[in-house]
């Protein structure tokens, strides 16, 4: 995201956003930028996250991190050995990973908290008993074990639980496979926020991945009139009845 895009993204929420997480579709810490747009968010009272697989994270930039004022740091490391690790962040590694999470420790003060987050996989449902056992001994303050979106899993999946409990998924008498629903009223995310992409794009939530139903760009328009437009209005309305692809495999 350019320092343009940022500033004017700043200047519309600043007065009432409580917080921003500084991740869609990509790794933030790639970003020159981030440290000083942390820096500016948490100047204004903003509370700050980031979300990062950690194959980025030097201990210069945990230091740089702790010193921006960020609140709250998400690390994904899904699996205690390089094979379960790596059958879901392929081509990451898992060392590097831990040693992020001491680089972290190692410089924290009194935040950011680090949540280490990990995905119930098939690959490594055998070691989540061990993984609760073991994030604080990693350098981590919680631990969240998370249930996976997949895709093509209408005949099954490979990476999905053995235990469905553990799964969004759930099997038909058919023996195919079907999104859990739960019971909701309404969804939360489209009236509690929106996700601006790097080029200033406004979407309605972080399932549309591709930016397939955006309500229209923040450098051409205020976000609270976009927030409001009829594109808004209309994808609000047709949400609540999984009208969209995006919705039908929502977990939210």
């Amino acid at each position: 995201m350019s320092s343009e895009v940022w500033q004017r993204v700043l200047r519309e929420v600043s007065p009432y956003v409580h917080t921003i997480q500084f991740y869609f579709q990509g790794e933030p810490l790639l970003n020159p930028h981030l440290i000083d747009m942390i820096r500016d968010a948490h100047a204004q009272g903003i509370y700050t996250i980031v979300s990062t697989n950690a194959q980025a994270l030097t201990r210069e930039m945990a230091s740089a991190l702790v010193e921006s004022g960020l609140n709250r740091i998400i690390i994904s490391m899904d699996g205690l050995t390089e094979a379960s690790y790596s059958a879901y962040r392929v081509g990451g590694s898992l060392e590097q990973t831990k040693a992020a999470l001491r680089y972290l420790r190692e410089a924290k003060k009194q935040s950011p908290i680090i949540e280490l987050q990990c995905l119930r996989l098939r690959t490594n449902e055998h070691e989540w008993a061990e993984m609760r056992r073991q994030y604080r001994q990693l350098g981590a303050d919680r631990l969240t074990l998370k249930t996976a979106q997949l895709y093509d899993y209408e005949q099954g999946h490979p990476l999905m639980p053995s235990d469905l409990r553990y799964a969004r998924y759930e099997q038909t008498a058919d023996g195919t496979y079907r999104l859990r629903r739960r019971r909701r009223i309404g969804c939360l995310r489209l009236w509690s926020g929106v996700v601006i992409t790097t080029t200033g794009e406004v979407l309605p939530c972080c399932y549309d991945k591709s930016g397939d139903y955006a309500y229209g760009n923040i450098m051409r328009e205020s976000l609270r009139s976009l927030f409001h437009n009829e594109k808004a209005q209309r994808f609000m309305r047709q949400a609540l009845r999984y009208e969209y692809p995006i919705c039908q495999n929502c977990w939210q």
